[in-house]
């Protein structure tokens, strides 16, 4: 039995083993002089103008919760997809109403004004 994880097992000492001999060669023969150029930000050839230490409007932070929360429906949605024929009425039924109840949250969001930006 433990025989089928011997595979598994080799991938990820591999795995491991190039990632250590990378990263302490990068470490080895890298340059180790540092200075003002190599230390400032580089964003599309453009000097920086302030600090890149801003705080983000809350809004940011609703939207991206809001797009976990849709795209863990997805992520329930995607095996029901693949198996509807064998789950029958009882698995659409079940489906139906996850969908509802996502589709009452989704209008209860754009009734409190979630994603508006004003």
């Amino acid at each position: 039995m433990l025989e089928l994880y011997v595979p598994v097992l080799v991938m990820i000492a591999l795995g491991v083993f190039f990632g250590v001999v990378n990263i302490l060669v990068a470490e080895y023969i890298g340059p180790r002089r540092a200075s003002k150029e190599k230390n400032s930000t580089y964003e599309s050839g453009m000097e920086p103008l302030r600090s890149a230490r801003e705080r983000f409007s809350v809004k940011f932070y609703m939207v991206a919760m809001l797009f976990i929360l849709f795209d863990i429906e997805i992520i329930f949605m995607y095996p029901w997809a693949v198996q509807v024929r064998q789950l029958g009425a009882v698995g659409f039924i079940a489906m139906v109403l996850f969908m509802v109840l996502l589709l009452a949250g989704y209008v209860y969001i754009i009734k409190k004004g979630a994603l508006s930006w004003e």
